[in-house]
């Protein structure tokens, strides 16, 4: 598989998102941490080199899985997780904590669970508005110079945030939703990355699974699944959706591929820097998702592509919306 770049650090361009080895997503049968291992060995022996996780998934299972999965194969992939959303200190669910001590406490329980003396990448899961960007960033310092942490990440920032974080220590990768049905970093933080040499790494590249195709009702959504009450799968927003997946389908069948790989095709064309993490705990799935990396869209088509309409409706519900630095 080609690389991709996030600064100085190189990953293969296609990665893998562990969120749904323990759970969040409720389609496609239930957990089977086996399974979830097995699909993260057969990333690896296709070229994937990129696993992404937080603590929070679970919380601590993800990790705990990535963990068991790369133990004997450690040198073949570089790891991101991430800190913030768990609070070490009792402050309860739902409480972002970015302040140095949180900080020093997470990352001791992802090393143990990764099984691991290092986290090649480490991110900022959400920005803390009550400890300044700054001392988070100068604490993860602390633990590049420790040599526990190798890269700084940031997650869900805004172009104010990422310039002042840079600033005390450098960012090597910014992750934000990124996808056909999601644009709106194209205007101002795709800009900023480039000026300052940061990489970019997309979450959810296929829509939360509804660019794949195979949501086409709201049956098809379990009702313990986060999906079914999200502004863009819901109503009028989502019959309206279901027109931007056919429209990738079409094109896709074009040249012989899913939609899920011609979504993720579009992505790998808009440069070198970007890297996505498609999530995924099914063998089959990752093995169509890095398929992607062989996929050649001509320029026709990626006008066609570029040139849908982004999804209807805003991304996430209120209260997560409220969470997402902007």
């Amino acid at each position: 598989m080609k690389n991709a770049h996030l600064g100085n650090l190189p990953v293969s361009r296609i990665g893998l998102g562990a969120m749904t080895m323990a759970g969040t997503y409720t389609t496609g049968g239930g957990l089977d941490d086996g399974e979830s291992i097995r699909t993260i060995h057969r990333a690896l022996d296709l070229g994937v080199t990129h696993i992404d996780t937080a603590e929070v998934y679970g919380p601590y299972l993800s990790e705990e899985i990535v963990g068991k999965a790369i133990r004997d194969r450690r040198d073949q992939v570089k790891v991101a997780t991430k800190f913030g959303l768990v609070s070490h200190s009792g402050a309860g669910p739902g409480v972002v904590d970015s302040t140095p001590e949180n900080i020093r406490t997470a990352v001791e329980g992802s090393l143990r669970r990764l099984r691991t003396d290092h986290i090649d990448l480490y991110y900022q899961h959400r920005v803390d508005p009550n400890t300044p960007i700054e001392e988070t960033a100068g604490a993860v310092a602390g633990l590049i110079a420790e040599g526990k942490v190798l890269h700084f990440g940031l997650s869900e920032a805004s172009a104010r945030t990422i310039r002042r974080a840079h600033a005390v220590q450098p960012v090597t990768a910014l992750q934000t939703e990124y996808s056909l049905w999601t644009r709106d970093v194209e205007s101002e933080i795709l800009p900023v990355l480039r000026e300052l040499g940061i990489g970019f790494v997309p979450y959810s590249p296929l829509g939360h699974g509804l660019l794949t195709g195979q949501i086409r009702s709201a049956a098809d959504i379990p009702d313990d699944d986060w999906r079914k009450t999200n502004p863009r799968f819901v109503g009028e927003n989502f019959t309206r959706n279901l027109r931007l997946a056919d429209e990738v389908r079409a094109i896709g069948a074009e040249i012989g591929a899913t939609p899920a790989q011609t979504a993720l095709a579009w992505i790998l064309t808009r440069g070198d820097d970007i890297a996505p993490i498609p999530g995924t705990r099914r063998v089959e799935r990752v093995e169509e998702n890095t398929a992607a990396d062989r996929v050649e869209l001509i320029d026709d088509q990626i006008a066609r592509l570029t040139a849908l309409e982004p999804a209807a409706g805003e991304r996430h519900d209120d209260t997560n919306m409220a969470s997402i630095d902007r």
